[in-house]
């Protein structure tokens, strides 16, 4: 089974340092919402976790194995990193923008073959965007844009997902959309880990959360046991409304905690 297991995490850059001794565990089959105010340490976490930034102490491993033994390519056919605010800048078409998520997998001057033609297909139907595959990606709105750039993700099939703020700037119906997306990698055996900052979002499709406050692990576990109003007016200093409806919780943020009396 699938594993990502990070211990005692410091990471940084320029000499700050971001990270202070964060823990987590990522298995197949489940989804986990990285959670926190800004400038926590959320997009640093991803980044280090897929390899792309070099943690200064702790380790990561990948199926028991240290994540930086791997080969890039290699690393690239198993992780699959799907960055905040992910753009392109050029008339491509968006099958030719999925398709660059086969690069790992077809070696250099090799053409795609029959397989990686067929993953192709499949991340365009599983993203629902087989109708708009002869489309140019920047004529696109911004969600059909991120789920172009999903499919270009699910097309590397790999086997673990992390996705920096997915839902960011998206209306609620493709808001549902990608969060059910991701949720079907899980169920399909894959593992997922996002950055999210809609809290209901993140109670509803998550297995587990861990809620990051200056780069330290403030409470992990499943949603019930970290979305406490406790935990919420501690860490992003607001009070919150909450109710259920069809068995699932709703979380809506009303107002900032109230600052304690001064003595001046």
């Amino acid at each position: 089974m699938t594993q990502l297991c990070a211990t005692r995490l410091v990471a940084g850059f320029n000499g700050h340092t971001v990270l202070r001794e964060v823990s987590m565990t990522l298995q197949a089959g489940e989804v986990v919402g990285l959670i926190g105010p800004n400038g926590s340490g959320k997009t640093t976490c991803l980044r280090v976790l897929a390899g792309l930034l070099r943690p200064q102490a702790g380790r990561i491993e990948l199926d028991g194995r240290a994540l930086g033994s791997f080969e890039p390519r290699a690393r690239a056919r198993l992780i699959g990193y799907l960055p905040q605010g992910a753009e392109v800048h050029w008339p491509l078409v968006v099958r030719d923008l999925v398709a660059l998520g086969r690069q790992p997998h077809v070696g250099p001057w090799q053409r795609p073959g029959a397989h990686d033609r067929a993953a192709i297909a499949a991340a365009l139907r599983a993203a629902e965007m087989d109708g708009l595959a002869d489309r140019i990606v920047t004529r696109l709105s911004g969600g059909e844009r991120m789920l172009a750039h999903i499919a270009r993700l699910l097309a590397g099939e790999p086997r673990i997902v992390l996705a920096d703020e997915p839902v960011a700037a998206l209306d609620p119906a493709h808001q549902l959309r990608v969060m059910a997306l991701l949720r079907a990698i899980a169920g399909g055996g894959g593992a997922v880990l996002l950055v999210l900052h809609d809290l209901t979002l993140a109670g509803r499709f998550c297995d587990r959360l861990v809620l990051l406050d200056a780069g330290v692990v403030q409470a992990a576990g499943a949603p019930a046991e970290v979305l406490t109003r406790a935990n919420l007016a501690r860490v992003y200093g607001v009070e919150v409304v909450d109710g259920a409806h069809a068995g699932e919780r709703f979380i809506v943020p009303w107002r900032p905690v109230a600052a304690p009396d001064s003595d001046l």
